[in-house]
């Protein structure tokens, strides 16, 4: 028999799991009618928006180290190019907030990559703080300028400013899933770290927190979906980024989204990996069959996305062809893998 908890979650994860799908099918079709929050709660919504703005604001230009380079350059072999990372979002992905190249997660990422891969990574960044999911075209367009170029691999990391700034959920999924067939059809793997989940940050007062965590994580569950259906990877950020918001916020909410610091920058990466590496086949075979013990299996895609959205650091990947119940997904719960600050080569480019 189920205990009260038990049925109560297992509601939730279904109700969560309807509302993404709504929102997927709704951004695959056209719809654009379902938002993330009650038009009689924006008032509310903003007015509490503002107030935790004021309180936590620094009103200062986003810094964002430029990170771009090659990492992993004594892995170099004559006529082995190397791998090629690009990062694409908002703050998050760019790494506004921390002092140095090395403490954002695209460096972080490039660096954890070609230490296990052996070889080196050239990392390219094109995500802008202030950015939404709308941004995600003229983002793509730069990743691919050079088709001789195409990145081996694209992290994404967008959406909370799609809830801050109350773009309709349809929308938001609808760029996201289009930048992800963009990018897989030129031949780049995608891993998409999905919405964070806002109602952690803590100078944020109810009701506009809990309607926050609603929010982003009813996103998050719909961008799965969506990333799945393209042939992407998420790895549900969550609320990963929870205690280093808690710990301080006057330092992490910038003027143009929440954003953490190095420790959460590290926190994040190190979750991303490990999908980042599988994606690109550098993971062992083992790693890849689901682990009973870790509550890993194949599930209907929107249940999976359910569980994701509900759970920090938990990857979603296609698994199966459409069937009866629709397309199915690989839930995994990796073993996270610590990443290392390391600055680029001064002077290198990625290889050709």
């Amino acid at each position: 028999m189920y205990g009260y908890e038990e049925v109560a979650a297992s509601m939730t994860g279904m109700s969560r799991a309807r509302v993404a799908r709504r929102i997927a099918a709704g951004a695959a079709y056209g719809g654009g009618g379902i938002g993330l929050a009650g038009a009689a709660a924006v008032g509310l919504l903003l007015a509490q928006a503002q107030l935790a703005r004021r309180r936590v604001g620094n009103g200062t230009t986003p810094h964002v180290p430029t990170s771009d380079g090659l990492y992993g350059a004594s892995y170099t072999v004559p006529g082995e190019p190397a791998l090629r990372l690009t990062m694409l979002g908002d703050s998050t992905a760019a790494g506004q907030g921390v002092h140095r190249a090395g403490q954002t997660p695209g460096a972080l990422l490039a660096a954890g990559v070609a230490a296990i891969a052996e070889r080196p990574v050239g990392l390219s960044t094109v995500a802008v703080p202030g950015a939404r999911s709308d941004d995600l075209d003229r983002q793509v367009g730069l990743a691919l300028a050079d088709p001789s170029r195409v990145p081996d691999i694209c992290v994404i990391m967008v959406g909370a400013n799609d809830v801050t700034h109350r773009m309709p959920a349809t929308r938001s999924v609808r760029h996201l899933a289009s930048a992800v067939r963009r990018l897989r059809t030129a031949g780049a793997e995608v891993v998409v770290g999905t919405c964070p989940d806002l109602g952690t940050i803590e100078p944020v007062q109810q009701p506009l927190r809990w309607m926050a965590r609603r929010a982003s994580r009813q996103l998050a569950a719909a961008q799965t979906i969506g990333v799945v259906e393209q042939g992407g990877r998420t790895v549900s950020l969550g609320d990963l980024l929870g205690p280093e918001f808690a710990a301080n916020p006057r330092e992490l909410f910038g003027p143009d989204s929440y954003h953490p610091s190095a420790e959460g920058y590290a926190t994040a990466a190190m979750a991303v990996l490990p999908t980042v590496c599988a994606a690109l086949g550098l993971w062992p075979a083992e790693e890849d069959r689901p682990d009973a013990a870790r509550r890993e299996g194949f599930l209907p895609v929107a249940q999976a996305a359910a569980e994701a959205a509900s759970e920090a650091g938990t990857e979603v990947a296609a698994a199966m062809p459409t069937g009866p119940r629709g397309a199915w997904a690989l839930l995994k719960r990796r073993r996270r893998r610590r990443v290392t600050e390391s600055e680029p080569e001064p002077s290198a480019q990625p290889s050709p």
